[in-house]
């Protein structure tokens, strides 16, 4: 006896059921049912057959509601064996009609009636089933150190190093953050860092900002000076700069290079920060600057960059940030970042929180080195003024002994860049001691042609975009009473995307009390980005203002532009790396 495979379709998903049906004379001809193709198996007729008889066979397991009516043809003049009923074609009634066309099985070839039935094929398998499971994607071998000759090659060799910017979780200690390893990898390229002179800045908010102001105060004065910053808005090359030039492509390729070669060398498998950092320190020593910059990436006493006897540290202002890695409270961030003060080495930070300021005295009194206080061992003053000639904008000065500072103009705009400013100014001050000349005038003159990128940027005009890397709940709150000082504006419109490791809460807070309009998004550079739905949910628990969702910075922006009036404005912000994004978009939308 040959059994049929027939197809019924319910719902989600199809059953399959049998019918056993007892062979017939060759010739019958296959019927499609309803909804499929043919569902049944029929042989050829070998005479002309008599009229049709009805014959009623129901489907293995189907309700009674569903049985099939065909019509069989039997041979002329020939008498059917017993076992050998006509085939049927069964066609589903309405009631029975598949829901979702099934793929039919292999015809069954029927034996005629003086012959036992042939066996019946095997149905042809789905085409799901027939795929073959996916081979994993094979992902190169990053390029061996004399492989390196290209800036493609540099980039997938930095790209396969541990990178702790970008990772979601890190192990913050000394198991994972070797200065020996470090130490070992520069000792292979001959010290480079012990052949230029630093200063060392390190601080949870405004590392930026004084990095580029004392850079800039040095070049105005003559100096060759080398910067070393992180992390990049758009391109890498942004964090080894000499007179605010990128290291020029071929210079980064070879400078990698030769990194790459002495960790071979030395057996070590350093991080990407570390491969950077030794990278900026090699051409700066190879371009003989006068001096150079240097930002702590990270905390400070294990910062890659620690390796370096500067001639000042600089800690800007302490907040909470990093707290799981650097602590929970501000005394412990700050013994964190003190841990960049060496024996002998001047020391400068602006007065803060009498526990914060406890604590670099006491840190800077282990180590012996000799902290200054801006505003309470230094003698320092700010005020808020409007003039014609540069607008709303705030005035510093200093007294020290070897200074006169009167009512110099801070370059950028903010009530917190004062302190930045005066810890800028402080730090020339010390270098003058080492043999540095910097008039004043070449001192404001500097100071004025300050330009930091991606910190209260005004990229665009017509709409108004405005782009800041504010990353913490201080910085975030510098930024909405920076904004509302400085930029008049209708409504304003925030895109925001930040890191899940950050107190969201608390900069959501921030930016609800400047924006009229929110829409969240996510950088796509970094797997750390917090997901727009749970900021959105965050944001909608604590606000009651209109909100959206961007699946991308560039989506966000589009969005933001046709929400906005001429007199509106777009903030960009909550983490470099959201600005970044936005940043190259709106360059190549231009």
């Amino acid at each position: 006896m040959a059994k049929v495979t027939t197809t019924r379709a319910t719902g989600a998903g199809s059953k399959k059921s049998s019918a056993a049906v007892k062979s017939a004379p060759q010739g019958t001809k296959s019927k499609s049912g309803t909804g499929g193709k043919g569902a049944a198996v029929a042989a050829k007729p070998a005479a002309k057959s008599a009229a049709p008889a009805k014959v009623v066979v129901p489907a293995k397991g189907a309700p009674s509601a569903a049985r099939s009516t065909v019509a069989a043809k039997p041979v002329a003049g020939a008498r059917p064996v017993a076992v050998a009923k006509p085939v049927v074609v069964a066609k589903p009634v309405t009631a029975a009609k598949p829901a979702v066309a099934a793929k039919p099985s292999a015809p069954a070839k029927v034996a005629s009636a003086a012959k036992p039935a042939a066996a019946t094929k095997p149905a042809v398998p789905s085409k799901a089933a027939a795929v073959a499971e996916p081979k994993p994607i094979a992902v190169p071998e990053p390029p061996k150190a004399a492989e390196i000759t290209t800036l493609n090659a540099a980039m997938r060799y930095l790209a396969a190093r541990p990178d702790f910017e970008r990772a979601r979780s890190v192990k913050y200690g000394e198991q994972t953050f070797k200065l020996d390893r470090m130490r070992k990898l520069l000792a292979a390229l001959g010290n480079p860092h012990e052949k230029v002179k630093t200063v060392h800045v390190a601080g949870t908010n405004g590392k930026g900002s004084t990095v580029t102001m004392v850079s800039s105060m040095l070049r105005a004065a003559g100096y060759a000076t080398g910067v070393y910053t992180s992390p990049h808005l758009i391109d890498i090359r942004e964090r080894i700069q000499i007179d605010g030039h990128l290291i020029a492509k071929t210079e980064f390729v070879e400078t990698v290079r030769e990194v790459a070669k002495a960790a071979e060398k030395i057996g070590e498998q350093p991080t990407f920060f570390e491969i950077m950092t030794a990278a900026g320190f090699c051409h700066f020593a190879e371009k003989a600057v006068d001096i150079a910059v240097i930002e702590v990436g990270l905390g400070g006493r294990l910062d890659s960059t620690n390796v370096i006897t500067p001639l000042v540290s600089i800690i800007t202002g302490i907040d909470l940030d990093h707290t799981k890695l650097l602590g929970a409270t501000k005394q412990l961030i700050a013994r964190e970042k003190a841990g960049i003060f060496k024996k002998g080495v001047p020391a400068l930070f602006f007065e803060q929180d009498p526990e914060v300021d406890a604590v670099m005295r006491e840190v800077a009194a282990e180590v012996g080195a000799d902290l200054r206080i801006v505003n309470k061992d230094i003698e320092f003053s700010s005020r808020f003024c409007v003039t014609p000639d540069l607008g709303p904008h705030t005035r510093v000065c200093m007294y020290t002994k070897t200074s006169r500072l009167e009512h110099v103009p801070v370059p950028m705009p903010g009530e917190h860049q004062a302190a930045n400013c005066g810890l800028a100014l402080a730090a020339i001050d010390v270098l003058k001691g080492f043999g540095f000349e910097v008039p004043d005038d070449k001192l404001t003159a500097g100071l004025a042609a300050t330009k930091v990128p991606g910190r209260m940027e005004l990229v665009s005009s017509r709409p108004r975009i405005l782009c800041d890397g504010a990353h913490n709940p201080s910085a975030m709150n510098a930024l909405m009473r920076c904004v509302g000082a400085h930029v008049p504006y209708d409504s304003m419109v925030c895109i925001f995307g930040c890191c899940a490791d950050k107190d969201i809460g608390e900069m959501i807070d921030k930016v609800n009390l400047g924006a009229d309009k929110v829409i969240f998004t996510r950088a796509a550079t970094t797997p750390r980005a917090a997901s727009p739905e749970d900021l959105q949910k965050l944001f909608q628990e604590r606000s009651g203002k209109m909100s959206q969702i961007a699946r991308s910075v560039p989506e966000a922006i589009e969005m933001a532009i046709r929400a906005v009036s001429r007199e509106d404005l777009i903030c960009v912000t909550g983490s470099f790396y959201v600005v970044g994004e936005a940043l190259k978009y709106l360059g190549e939308r231009k």
